[in-house]
């Protein structure tokens, strides 16, 4: 009987055998490259990250949108950064300095609201830094707007007054050469009727610092509240010099323009103001009810209602535009369509 030869296990099986084989392998051989370098495959595939902004980025935002004139763009910046890092006391106080300012372009209720807002942001940074002479510089700024909020009493007036006082004199002890501090006094001392101390503060705070807008628009504020109206044009100038896009500047300068009956000059700087808005998209009926309130002036009704109207489109809900177009019709003899503005 013939025995069979003994099958060799090295002996190929064919073809197909191979293939398979060869297939296995390479899988078994993925899955262990897999396993070893399973950090590295998911980091190829999830998206690179974007690095995370900090509240110093959008403290140099907002910087440059104030410097644009967009308050509303800045003041947004700002709030970004304190979501971010909500104890930045340089961001509050920045935050408060331009709460205060972008309350002269609102109405009173939304002014009064803005300058709540400015309180609640300067009272946090004195809270956390109450010996940074900055800060209470600001809190003087903060403290004599709000004296003039036409929703408080004369109780509360004096009160704001005198801590704007307090605060500026805190500020000036903590550094003597801060010009801003200065500056805020002198406004103070002008809205208590100190015209001759807030003009010497005034014209120290403005030789410390002559290319600050603040030094300059407050000088610009002490020679208008002593009706020297000229001279506070060409400070208010100088200030809009060195901030050319911040349209409540514009406004005072006209404002002074139609106190010595300038009328065609201010309705330049009214117009500036107007256009500087539209360049920025912001749509602020302020310039349109100045300019309204310099033609019916002049008796120039058909155009200020114009204007009037101008400024009611922006924002419609506005009781003080509705008066001020009821006003220039009941002017203009038109009575029948001043009644429905006037109720």
């Amino acid at each position: 009987m013939r025995i069979p030869k003994e099958r060799s296990i090295f002996k190929s099986r064919g073809p197909i055998f191979t293939s398979l084989s060869a297939a296995l392998l390479a899988l078994i051989m993925l899955n262990l490259i897999a396993l070893n370098n399973k950090e590295k495959i998911q980091a190829f595939i999830l998206p690179t990250p974007f690095p995370t902004r900090n509240a110093n980025s959008y403290l140099l935002e907002g910087q440059a949108f104030f410097m644009a004139g967009n308050l509303q763009g800045a003041i947004d910046a700002y709030q970004d950064a304190l979501d971010i890092d909500p104890e930045n006391v340089e961001v509050l106080t920045e935050l408060a300095r331009l709460q205060v300012y972008s309350s002269k372009l609102l109405t009173p209720q939304n002014s009064h609201v803005r300058l709540v807002e400015a309180m609640e942001s300067i009272e946090l940074a004195a809270s956390l830094e109450p010996d940074n002479s900055h800060v209470q510089a600001i809190r003087a700024l903060v403290y004599d707007w709000n004296a003039f909020d036409p929703t408080i009493n004369a109780e509360q007036f004096e009160e704001y007054l005198a801590d704007a006082s307090n605060a500026a004199s805190l500020a000036i002890q903590l550094d003597n050469q801060n010009a801003l501090a200065i500056a805020f006094r002198a406004e103070v001392m002008a809205d208590q009727l100190r015209w001759t101390q807030a003009l010497q503060q005034a014209e120290l705070a403005v030789s410390l610092e002559p290319n600050l807008m603040d030094t300059r628009r407050v000088y610009a504020y002490v020679l208008e509240t002593t009706g020297n109206y000229s001279m506070a044009i060409e400070e208010y100038k100088n200030a809009a010099e060195i901030m050319p896009n911040l349209t409540f500047l514009y406004i005072s300068i006209g404002q002074n323009y139609r106190q010595l009956r300038l009328y065609d000059h201010a309705l330049e700087f009214f117009d500036k103001a107007a256009t500087i808005n539209k360049n920025l998209g912001i749509q602020d009926p302020l310039p349109y009810i100045a300019i309204a309130k310099t033609y019916t002036r002049q008796g120039q009704f058909f155009a200020a209602a114009r204007n009037a109207d101008v400024a009611l489109s922006f924002d419609p809900t506005n009781p003080d535009i509705y008066g001020q177009l009821g006003y220039i019709q009941f002017q203009a003899r038109n009575f029948e369509g001043s009644i429905p503005m006037l109720e």
